[in-house]
């Protein structure tokens, strides 16, 4: 029997191939059923939001499954996710990056992360502003950090039909990927990630220059 969730994969993975951009399976609320299919159907790269959810799911799945926390992390949280966490894409202050470097290095592992940025006409989502992640680069004690690599940006766009607005706020994200790389990961290939994009505006990010789209609902259908 045909998988919709498997079609779905296969669908997006060709709108993506010849782009910079690859699928990550947003997983969230979904059963561990579900994830075994798209990991059947060639995913590997699997969005949690929240850590609890991500430490009870992860165990259940193969070794190779990249985990990428993309909801908001507390800092009490970190050390749940420490052990096997790939990618924490929702750093949004210093005191979380020197806590993701703090218990990497107590699992003797490097976590990779992406600075948060808040790019929406809406107070309610979260991220930091360009002067915020200048001031966290610019800190003495960044350069001290071992066990956190950071390998670019993720923001997410205003929830809109205006499609004209989101692609101006996926633009901005885009901008400010360059002027960090240019200030600060010049000689740094490891940073080259933008994360933009969702269900719903996915084809306007990869448009945008996205490298890693968050894909749910498109996959999995609208949870009841």
């Amino acid at each position: 029997m045909k998988s919709f969730i498997a079609d779905n994969i296969y669908r997006i993975d060709a709108e993506l191939a010849g782009t910079a951009a690859r699928l990550v399976v947003v997983t969230k609320t979904h059963p561990v059923e579900k994830l075994q299919e798209a990991y059947a159907a060639g995913a590997r790269m699997f969005g949690e939001n929240r850590p609890q959810e991500m430490a009870a799911k992860q165990p259940q799945l193969p070794a190779d499954v990249q985990w990428h926390l993309i909801g908001q992390l507390q800092t009490n949280k970190v050390k749940l996710l420490a052990p096997f966490v790939h990618t924490i894409q929702s750093i949004d202050s210093g005191k979380l990056l020197r806590e993701i470097d703090k218990q990497a290095a107590a699992n003797n592992r490097v976590i990779e992360g992406l600075l948060q940025f808040h790019i929406a006409r809406e107070d309610t989502k979260s991220g930091l502003s360009l002067a915020e992640a200048e001031e966290i680069l610019a800190a003495p004690d960044f350069v001290q950090l071992r066990n956190v690599r950071l390998t670019g940006v993720m923001g997410i766009a205003t929830f809109t039909n205006d499609t004209a607005q989101v692609r101006d706020e996926f633009r901005q994200l885009h901008g400010i990927f360059q002027q960090l790389k240019a200030a600060y990961f010049a000689n740094d290939a490891a940073f080259c990630e933008i994360s933009m994009g969702m269900s719903g505006d996915y084809a306007l990010a990869v448009a945008e220059g996205s490298t890693l789209v968050r894909v749910g609902s498109a996959i999995f259908g609208n949870r009841g």
